[in-house]
C-alpha cells in the first residue's frame, strides 16, 4: 500500500510539473505575444503563434515541447541581436557618411559662392574698365578731329597771313619809293616847281600817313600772326601730351580687362567643376537619406523597440529556466521520497 502510495504520489506530482510546465510554457508565449501587440512585431506574433502550436502539439503527442518552445526563444534571441548589431554598425555608417557628405556638401557650396563672388567682382571691374576705354577712345577721336580742324584753320590763317603780307609789303615799298621821289624833286635848288610846293608838302604828308598805317598794319598783322601760330603750337603739344596719356591709358585699361575676362573665364571653369563635384556629393547625399534616414521609425525608435523585444525574450527564457529549474528540483524530491517508501 505504502509503495502504490508512493507511485501514486509520483504520478501526481509529475501530473503537477507537467501542468506547472505548460502554465509556465503558455505564459512565456503570452509573454512574448503581449509583446509583440506593443512592438508591432510580426516576427514576435509569429514567434508566438509557432510557440504556442509547439505546446499544443507536444500535449497530444505526451511529449515535452520545452527544449523546443526554448530553442525557438533561443533563435528569435540571436536572430534579434545580429539585426541589433546590423542596425547598430548600419547607424554608424549612416552617421559617418551623411556627415561627411554634409561637410563636403557645406565646403563646396562655400567655394562655389566664394567662386561666384569673384567672377561678379571681375566681371563687373572689366565692364568698367571697357566704360572707360570706350570713354578714353571717344575723347582721343574728338581730340584728333579738334585737332585735325586746328591745322586746317592755321593752314588757312597762314595762307591768309603770307598773301596779306606780302601786298602790305609790297604796298609800302612803293610808298617808300614814291616818298623818296617826291622829297628828292621837291627837295632841288630849282624853283620851277616852287609853285607846287604847297601841293607837294600836302601829298608827302599823306604818303607818309600811308606808310605809317601800312606798317602799324603790318605790324599788327604780324602780331597777330605770331600770336596764333603761338597759341597753335601750345595747344598743340597739349594735345599731343594727352593723346599720349590717354592712348597709354586705353592700352593698359585694354591689357587689363583683356586679363579679367581670361581670369572670369577659366574661374568659371573652376566653378563649373566644383558644382560638378557639389552636384555628385548631393546625389549621393540624397541617397543616403533616402537610406539612412528612416521616414515611419527612427533609429533611436527602433532601437527601444528591439531593446524591449530582446528584454522580453530573455524574460520568457528566464520563465522557462525557472520552471525548468524547479520542477528538476521538485521531480527529484519525490523521487527520493519514492525510494524511502520502497525501502520501507
Amino acid at each position: 500500500d505504502d509503495l502504490s502510495y508512493s507511485f501514486l504520489q509520483v504520478a501526481r506530482t509529475e501530473a503537477r510539473i507537467t501542468s506547472r510546465a505548460g502554465l509556465a510554457q503558455f505564459e512565456a508565449a503570452r509573454c512574448i505575444r503581449d509583446l509583440a501587440g506593443k512592438a508591432h512585431s510580426t516576427q514576435l506574433a509569429q514567434l508566438a503563434a509557432r510557440m504556442t502550436s509547439a505546446i499544443r502539439a507536444s500535449s497530444r503527442l505526451g511529449e515535452d515541447p520545452f527544449l523546443k518552445i526554448k530553442g525557438l526563444i533561443q533563435d528569435m534571441l540571436e536572430k534579434l541581436e545580429k539585426e541589433a548589431e546590423e542596425d547598430a554598425a548600419k547607424k554608424g555608417f549612416c552617421d559617418k557618411e551623411l556627415a561627411e557628405s554634409n561637410e563636403k556638401k557645406a565646403d563646396k557650396t562655400n567655394e562655389i559662392e566664394k567662386l561666384s563672388t569673384q567672377v561678379d567682382k571681375m566681371s563687373s571691374r572689366s565692364a568698367e574698365l571697357k566704360e572707360e576705354i570706350a570713354a578714353l577712345e571717344k575723347a582721343l577721336g574728338e581730340l584728333a578731329s579738334g585737332q585735325a580742324g586746328m591745322d586746317k584753320l592755321r593752314f588757312e590763317e597762314k595762307e591768309i597771313y603770307t598773301k596779306n603780307k606780302a601786298d602790305m609789303e609790297q604796298g609800302l615799298d612803293g610808298i617808300k619809293i614814291a616818298l623818296k621821289v617826291l622829297s628828292e624833286y621837291y627837295a632841288k635848288a630849282d624853283k620851277a616847281h616852287s609853285s607846287a610846293d604847297g601841293a607837294g608838302g600836302s601829298i608827302i604828308g599823306l604818303l607818309e600817313v600811308v606808310e605809317s598805317d601800312f606798317t602799324k598794319g603790318l605790324a599788327e598783322m604780324t602780331a597777330t600772326e605770331e600770336s596764333s601760330l603761338s597759341a597753335y603750337d601750345t595747344e598743340t603739344k597739349e594735345n599731343e601730351i594727352e593723346k599720349a596719356t590717354k592712348e597709354q591709358d586705353v592700352k593698359y585699361k585694354v591689357k587689363e580687362s583683356t586679363e579679367l575676362d581670361k581670369t572670369v573665364a577659366e574661374t568659371t571653369s573652376d566653378r563649373s567643376g566644383v558644382q560638378a563635384e557639389l552636384d555628385a556629393v548631393l546625389e549621393y547625399l540624397q541617397k543616403i537619406e533616402e537610406e539612412c534616414i528612416a521616414k515611419a521609425e527612427t533609429y533611436e525608435d527602433r532601437k527601444a523597440r528591439m531593446v524591449a523585444e530582446l528584454a522580453g525574450l530573455k524574460e520568457a527564457l528566464r520563465v522557462l529556466n525557472e520552471e525548468s529549474t524547479d520542477g528538476a528540483l521538485i521531480q527529484t524530491a519525490s523521487l527520493r521520497g519514492v525510494r524511502r517508501h520502497s525501502h520501507a
